[in-house]
């Protein structure tokens, strides 16, 4: 697991000065996979003990142990080459291996226990990827209804209740219409899932279940300021799709059990 599914998990117990240290970290990575845990301190204007505390927090016995998980992610990062397709091919190589191990059980269980299912989608990618997830679900005899706009969640808000079950796309997870969403959901106990870009974000963090996607960026031209980079957004579209299969194999898995008792 990356530091910033972590962070997000732990959000909730996480005061100022903890994200001070957290953003330290995300700032200075490569430096902060070495540091000591007195650098660390100094240069975040906290103690020692402090540092140790955030660590603690974040599920681990020390800080050794949170530096462990940041060089990890320095192995499995690797570095690209000129070869623009060997990086591309390597990325899709590495995109599927963390999909297919990732465990979909929460979220497939929300969205089988679920009376309705709503998705909002906060960009035109996004969309596509809303209408790829409501085509798999289909399948299943699952509606999943879109939602475009503040007026139209306003109104279904009205009748949401604890069994209904709403999906956000999206890939910042910091669009403000996206967060004052999530907060409305959250005051009314409506559970929600999110799709959101691997790092620290405010839907992540609100979120019943957090689904990460890690799109990357490829420059195909001489100069990064000549054109913008080509950013392939595969990841979004073999995570829904793994999850649909991994969905049908929950709901036999299930219904083995039911027949077993």
């Amino acid at each position: 697991m990356r530091l910033e599914e972590i962070i997000n998990a732990h959000r909730h117990s996480l005061n100022d000065t903890d994200m001070v240290i957290y953003k330290y970290i995300v700032q200075h990575r490569a430096e902060a996979r070495h540091i000591s845990i007195h650098e660390l301190a100094r240069h975040c204007a906290v103690s020692s003990a402090t540092v140790v505390r955030f660590a603690q927090k974040l599920g681990f016995d020390g800080f050794g142990d949170l530096k462990a998980v940041l060089k990890l992610e320095d192995e499995a990062e690797g570095s690209y080459s000129d070869d623009v397709l060997e990086d591309l091919q390597d990325f899709y190589v590495r995109t599927a291996g963390k999909v297919f191990n990732r465990n979909f059980d929460s979220a497939s269980r929300l969205i089988h226990e679920a009376n309705r299912v709503f998705i909002f989608a906060s960009g035109y990618v996004q969309s596509n990827v809303a209408q790829e997830l409501k085509r798999l679900f289909f399948y299943d005899n699952v509606l999943i209804f879109e939602i475009s706009g503040r007026e139209e969640f306003a109104s279904i808000a009205r009748t949401l209740t604890v069994d209904d079950l709403f999906i956000f796309v999206s890939l910042s997870g910091e669009t403000s219409l996206v967060v004052d969403f999530a907060r409305q959901l959250q005051l009314l106990d409506v559970p929600f899932i999110s799709i959101t870009r691997l790092h620290d974000n405010t839907l992540a963090s609100l979120s019943t279940v957090n689904l990460y996607v890690s799109p990357a960026r490829f420059q195909l031209y001489d100069t990064e300021d000549e054109h913008t980079a080509f950013q392939s957004m595969l990841p979004y579209f073999m995570l829904v799709e793994v999850w649909y299969v991994k969905y049908r194999m929950y709901l036999q898995r299930k219904g083995r059990q039911e027949e077993s008792t």
